[in-house]
């Protein structure tokens, strides 16, 4: 294996020239911004890895922690608290006291695209660190795809075709390695506004999870 394809997280990567210029410009407009790559959080041995799109403008690249400060990060951690995956049901700062609990949230590009939309070279870029943190989960393992573009990039990660394991909403996959693949929509403000992604959708997904974890005794 390549060293890159075990690349650990570089907090000053600067390997997409589009998004470090992009970075760049947002840094100087808003010089109080993290503006930077942002880091997995959570515990490194969890045994559950949610995988979201990128961080977003005014959330985690305000923030420097995944889905804190943004729409989408309100489902989220309400959900990880009630099953019991985190301390408390808001993050707030990187810097409050939430703790998560068996759990570690990541991106799938760990830098703020424009529009929220990285292309693809980006994703196959930054697709060595996601593989690096599939690499170091305990087995057994779920790890959850919010979105087409996360489950993609788990795909790559795992060195599977994509065409192999088709997105679909609590959609549930084994990759060869071992590692349960769930899907749901991401919960971003237009799914949840427009319905497409309810609280008790995303609910389920997360049960589905508790439940694999529970009986493998992870």
């Amino acid at each position: 294996m390549s060293a890159k394809s075990t690349a650990k997280f570089d907090p000053e990567c600067r390997l997409c020239p589009r998004l470090t210029g992009f970075l760049g410009q947002v840094a100087s407009k808003h010089p109080d911004y993290h503006a930077r790559p942002v880091a997995a959080f959570g515990d490194e041995a969890a045994p559950l890895l949610i995988v979201g799109l990128a961080p977003g403008m005014h959330g985690a690249n305000a923030t420097g922690r995944p889905f804190t400060g943004d729409y989408a990060g309100i489902l989220l951690y309400r959900t990880l608290f009630e099953f019991g995956f985190s301390n408390q049901p808001e993050s707030l700062s990187r810097h409050d006291d939430l703790r998560l609990k068996g759990c570690r949230i990541t991106n799938a590009v760990k830098c703020l695209p424009p529009q929220n939309k990285p292309i693809l070279d980006e994703v196959r870029q930054c697709n060595a660190y996601l593989q690096a943190e599939l690499a170091e989960l305990p087995r057994p393992a779920v790890v959850m795809a919010l979105g087409k573009l996360a489950h993609d990039a788990i795909l790559r990660a795992s060195g599977v075709r994509l065409s192999a394991y088709t997105f679909s909403h609590a959609g549930r996959h084994v990759l060869p390695d071992g590692l349960n693949l769930i899907d749901s929509y991401h919960c971003s403000r237009y799914n949840t506004q427009t319905r497409r992604l309810t609280p008790e959708m995303f609910a389920e997904v997360f049960r589905v999870a508790r439940q694999l974890l529970d009986s493998a005794g992870a």
